[in-house]
């Protein structure tokens, strides 16, 4: 089955070497995130298909610094949802908030994230969002390339929803 967008973004995106991952593990394969970002048109289309796995329920997008605030800010302009970003630590002066936009209290958000392969820094993202009130009721990333099973052991019942895998990105890579 051919899919046009996987193919773009493994030809743009995937690299081959020795990379550390943020998970401390190596791989000879890596999907730089930026590649696919930081080009306008291939940005609307990983948007636009992740939008399609958001649930109806959300209220708010929440992209994780650095690769999940362009998405958000991508389906945020495509959908009309609120965005809100999270920093992986709070800043040392202005607001002093991890979490920056708008209050998210009692809202229902979902988590914006480029890759996940462990999803530590999903993990560390819904901590600092559900300290903030928030409730989180999904993550949807551009590439999940964390094995078969879609779901994060430290969110159990948060569902997890991909644009692409890495068996996608693989499947359709150029030889």
């Amino acid at each position: 089955m051919s899919d046009e967008l996987a193919e773009q973004v493994s030809r743009v995106s995937r690299l081959t070497g020795s990379f550390l991952l943020r998970s401390g593990k190596w791989s000879t394969h890596y999907f730089d995130k930026y590649r696919f970002e930081t080009d306008p048109h291939l940005l609307r289309r990983v948007a636009s298909r992740m939008l399609k796995l958001v649930p109806l329920e959300a209220e708010i997008l929440a992209g994780l610094e650095l690769g999940g605030v362009p998405l958000a800010t991508a389906m945020s302009l495509e959908s009309g949802l609120a965005t809100t970003f999270v920093r992986k630590v709070a800043k040392a002066y202005g607001t002093r908030r991890a979490v920056e936009g708008g209050e998210v209290r009692g809202r229902r958000v979902v988590i914006i994230e480029d890759v996940i392969t462990t999803g530590g820094a999903v993990t560390d993202g819904a901590a600092l969002l559900t300290g903030e009130g928030a409730v989180v009721i999904g993550v949807v990333c551009a590439i999940w390339r964390g094995g078969d099973q879609m779901k994060l052991p430290a969110l159990p019942d948060v569902p997890v929803f991909a644009a692409l895998t890495e068996s996608d990105l693989r499947q359709h890579a150029a030889p």
